[in-house]
């Protein structure tokens, strides 16, 4: 990941001072279990990434068969095209699937008494470089599936083609790899402009809903601890383009979590996450490089137009 991402965070209001090693941390007897489970996981993503990268979709064959509905065989050119594409589609959700549980152990374990957040992460380096490289897939796998129109066009088509043969009582063969009920919940995973950010951040609301007993700080204080390191990362000068864009994906993630999950979200003025200093480390960067980012703090955020945001912040993100 280019230069040693192991620098001491300085100026962390309330928070002690303390190194994260992004680049070579390694999990603690106590940390093992989790960590294996999670890195199980995570050995799948460069895949995943790669084939979303290669996803080239089947418009001219599709675009063939709607122009001629009549001519059999550019039916069946189509159909062949879209059915591959539509299985690997399925492998991408169900990683999304993975990732969430993923995610949701990894919160339970930086979250648990008798640690504060912030000792856990200090103490559990290896879980919380996890948890970062969770968040750089997903900021990565979304801004994939935003460029590639191709993605919705495919499965569209797939739906269609399903419910015509359907209504004349035919069955294909792909119905058995997926069916109408797992079509419907890609069709919702898919119909997002941001899915993966979106699923992690419904694994974050039910992590907390469902652990009555935590207090919601012991979440949003991992968040916002988070938030700080990777933002004195950016401050620190660097070599690496890598090693930037890992800090800017994670930091970005972390605050769409923290937003979707605190009751009055990031951006307001008792917000422990400093959303000027974030928005600004962001916007010295290349502009092609943040502008996905930017539209992410946009877009998938829950709070940004909330009364309690101030001018400038959202002046700063026009």
């Amino acid at each position: 990941m280019g230069n040693l991402l192991k620098v001491l965070t300085r100026e962390i209001e309330n928070y002690p001072h303390f190194f994260l090693d992004f680049e070579n941390a390694q999990p603690t007897e106590g940390e093992r279990e989790i960590w294996n489970q999670i890195s199980a996981v995570l050995q799948d993503s460069e895949s995943i990434l790669a084939d979303l990268q290669a996803y080239k979709g089947a418009g001219p064959e599709i675009r063939d068969a709607i122009q001629n509905p009549n001519d059999i065989q550019l039916q069946e050119k189509a159909w062949n095209a879209v059915c591959p594409l539509v299985v690997r589609l399925k492998r991408f959700y169900e990683f999304s699937i993975r990732l969430e549980k993923a995610l949701q152990s990894l919160l339970e374990s930086l979250t648990c008494p008798p640690y504060t957040p912030t000792q856990h992460l200090e103490r559990e380096q290896a879980l919380a470089k996890e948890f970062a490289e969770i968040l750089h897939f997903t900021l990565r796998f979304d801004e994939l599936k935003m460029r590639n129109p191709a993605i919705q066009n495919d499965f569209s088509y797939y739906r269609r083609t399903i419910s015509r043969n359907r209504i004349n009582n035919m069955h294909l063969d792909i119905e058995n790899e997926v069916n109408n009920e797992m079509a419907n919940r890609m069709s919702l995973f898919y119909a997002e402009a941001t899915p993966m950010l979106k699923t992690l951040s419904n694994a974050t609301m039910h992590f907390v809903s469902e652990n009555k007993t935590l207090p919601i700080e012991n979440t949003t204080d991992c968040l916002s601890t988070m938030t700080s390191v990777c933002k004195v990362m950016l401050e620190t000068p660097f070599t690496s383009e890598e090693t930037l864009m890992f800090c800017m994906r994670v930091m970005v993630g972390v605050i769409i979590l923290y937003d979707h999950v605190h009751p009055v979200g990031a951006f307001c003025k008792t917000s422990k996450i400093d959303m000027k200093g974030c928005i600004k480390v962001l916007k010295e960067q290349a502009p092609d490089s943040v502008e996905g980012l930017l539209n992410a703090l946009r877009f998938t955020t829950k709070h940004l137009n909330d009364e309690s945001t101030s001018k400038q912040i959202r002046a700063m993100l026009q």
